[in-house]
């Protein structure tokens, strides 16, 4: 019965560090799809790309956010 329990407590704590994992990743994804479309938005109006340029950096801040939100929970969920 002990042993079943430390298993499953050591597999939970796995799993949450793979969402952590997950996390970062879909934020790096994201961040890197949002350079993506500024840098070609700004090739097709050269004149926006300035507007452009600050829509992606606060679009990326708020990705960041989301990212650092689900890094904190899964930190928590580990400690407990």
């Amino acid at each position: 019965m002990i042993l079943q329990a430390a298993a499953g407590a050591a597999l939970g704590k796995a799993g949450i560090a793979i969402a952590a994992g997950v996390a970062a990743l879909a934020a790096a994804l994201g961040i890197g799809k949002i350079g993506k479309a500024s840098l070609e938005a700004g090739a097709r109006q050269p004149e926006q790309a300035g507007h452009y340029r600050m829509t992606a950096i606060i679009i990326g801040a708020l990705v960041e956010g989301a990212c650092l939100f689900a890094i904190l929970v899964c930190l928590i969920g580990i400690t407990q």
